[in-house]
C-alpha cells in the first residue's frame, strides 16, 4: 500500500472528478466510494470520498463543501514521453479550466505547460523521461509568499521524518536569474518511496498552502500514528479527524489503515458509530474507534 497519497477536496464533484482523471491516464480505475450514513453533515448515502489510482499511484476526493479551493501552491506534474501524449493529456485537462503558463517550449523541456482544470486543480504537463522522474505523476510543492526561502528547510525536514527518504536534487536560483540567489529553483525528494518535487518564487501570488489539497500517511499501528503526528505537527496547527497543518502550512491527515475498514463496514451502525467517535477527534486513537464500532 501506498504510505503517502495525495487528497483532493471537492465541492460536491469527487466522483465526477475522480472518474473524469482515470479516463486520462492508463493503468487507472475507481477503487472505492464511502458514502455518509446517518452521522455528519452530508446527506445520507452520498458520496463522502472516493479512492481512486491514476497511472498506478493511490489518490483520494473528498467531497468537503465549499470551504477549500485549489491553487497553484500545490500542483501535479506529469511527464509525458511522447509528443501526442502530452497534446493529448493538456487538450483534455485545460478544456474548461485556464492557463497558467503556454504549452510551448522552453529552457528546461522540449514541451512543458502549467495549467489549472476544470476543478481548478493545478497540472504541469512536461515531455520527458518517466526514468528521470521514477513515478508519472509528482506533487509539486511552491513556497510563496510568507513560505518563500523556507523550501530548503522543508525537505530537510520532510526527509528527517519519514524513512526512507532520499534528496535527489536541489537547483538554485543564480545572479540574475530574477529571484533571491541561492534559492530553489526546483528540487526533487522522495519520501518512503513517492516522490516530491519543489519551487518557491519571491513575486506575490496570493495564494499559499490551505486543505484542499493534503496528504494522507498511511499508519499501522497507534505509536506510528502517534509518531507521526507529534513530528508534522511541532510548530504548526492540530486539527479535527486526523488532520494537520505542519510549520510550513501543509496539510497532512495521519490515518491508521483500520480506519477505512471501520467506516466501510457493512454492518451500516458500526460505520456509524465509527464516524461519530472519529469526529470528535483530533489525533486518531485506534482503540477508541473500534470500542466505539463495536458498542451496543
Amino acid at each position: 500500500m501506498q504510505k503517502i497519497k495525495p487528497f483532493l477536496w471537492f465541492d460536491q464533484q469527487a466522483e465526477e472528478a475522480a472518474r473524469f482523471y482515470v479516463s486520462l491516464f492508463k493503468d487507472s480505475k475507481v477503487v472505492s466510494v464511502t458514502r455518509w450514513g446517518d452521522v455528519g453533515p452530508g446527506p445520507k448515502d452520498s458520496v463522502l470520498t472516493v479512492a481512486f489510482e491514476l497511472a498506478g499511484q493511490e489518490f483520494t476526493a473528498l467531497n468537503g463543501g465549499p470551504q477549500f479551493k485549489f491553487n497553484p501552491a500545490v500542483s501535479f506534474f506529469v511527464v509525458g514521453e511522447t509528443e501526442a501524449e502530452v497534446d493529448s493529456l493538456w487538450q483534455k485537462l485545460s478544456a474548461g479550466g485556464s492557463t497558467l503558463m503556454e504549452l510551448q517550449k522552453y529552457d528546461w523541456s522540449e514541451k512543458y505547460g502549467w495549467l489549472a482544470d476544470r476543478y481548478g486543480l493545478s497540472w504541469q504537463i512536461s515531455l520527458g523521461k518517466l526514468s528521470d522522474v521514477g513515478q508519472k505523476i509528482t506533487p509539486a510543492l511552491l513556497f510563496v509568499g510568507p513560505q518563500h526561502g523556507r523550501a530548503e528547510e522543508a525537505i530537510r525536514f520532510y526527509t528527517s521524518v519519514f524513512q526512507p527518504s532520499s534528496l535527489t536534487g536541489i537547483l538554485r536560483y543564480g545572479a540574475g536569474e530574477g529571484q533571491p540567489e541561492g534559492t530553489v529553483k526546483h528540487a526533487q525528494f522522495t519520501l518512503e518511496s513517492c516522490v516530491f518535487m519543489v519551487m518557491e518564487n519571491s513575486f506575490a501570488h496570493g495564494f499559499t498552502f490551505n486543505e484542499a489539497v493534503s496528504f494522507t500517511v498511511d499508519c499501522k499501528s497507534q505509536p506510528e500514528v502517534d509518531g507521526y503526528w507529534g513530528k508534522l505537527s511541532a510548530g504548526g496547527e492540530e486539527g479535527r479527524c486526523g488532520w494537520l497543518k505542519d510549520k510550513f502550512g501543509l496539510s497532512w491527515q495521519i490515518t491508521p489503515s483500520v480506519l477505512p475498514k471501520l467506516l466501510n463496514d457493512p454492518d451500516r451502525a458500526k460505520a456509524d458509530r465509527a464516524m461519530r467517535a472519529m469526529l470528535q477527534m483530533n489525533r486518531i486513537d485506534i482503540e477508541e474507534l473500534k470500542r466505539a464500532s463495536e458498542e451496543s
